[in-house]
């Protein structure tokens, strides 16, 4: 893995969470909390668990790494996940666009959330944020759908063509 791709796969992560927040803008609020048949269980779940990925992962890769889970609740409105959002998306992207090539390569050691010990080439845990964001907003994009507001395609290959 390369610089220039990670941070082309980062520019496509911020590309596709830009077309799900713009998507989810327009729910009401009983549709962003309504329940939904995936894993954390409404919009908000959805969302709410994407965001702290990212910030979590940021973290760990910044070495001051958090043990605690995000509580949905303390997202009470898509406004206020959106504004979180907002202040959390140019950091990771200051984190990509700093770190150097030769660092992509360096063992990363981390706590799960669970608690268990990990060690991961810094390369393969950014490659994994990016993968992990694209199954929940792809499912985010599910959800968004069936209320009658799709974000439309997010595939990368879409990001790269209209990149250019």
């Amino acid at each position: 893995m390369n610089k220039p791709a990670i941070l082309t796969l980062f520019q496509y992560n911020a590309w596709s969470t830009a077309k799900i927040l713009d998507a989810a803008s327009h729910v009401t609020q009983e549709q962003f909390l309504a329940p939904a048949p995936f894993p954390h269980r409404s919009l908000r779940g959805t969302l709410v668990h994407t965001l702290f990925a990212e910030w979590t992962w940021r973290n760990r890769w910044e070495g001051t790494p958090s043990t605690f889970k995000w509580q949905s609740s303390a997202f009470p409105t898509f406004d206020a996940l959106r504004a979180h959002w907002a202040e959390e998306e140019p950091r990771l992207m200051q984190f990509v666009a700093r770190v150097a090539e030769e660092c992509l390569y360096k063992m990363i050691n981390y706590i799960s959330t669970e608690g268990l010990p990990h060690e991961r080439v810094l390369w393969e845990s950014m490659l994994h944020l990016v993968n992990h964001g694209t199954q929940h907003k792809t499912e985010a994009a599910a959800i968004l759908t069936n209320l009658s507001h799709s974000p439309g395609d997010i595939d990368l290959i879409v990001y790269l063509n209209e990149r250019g």
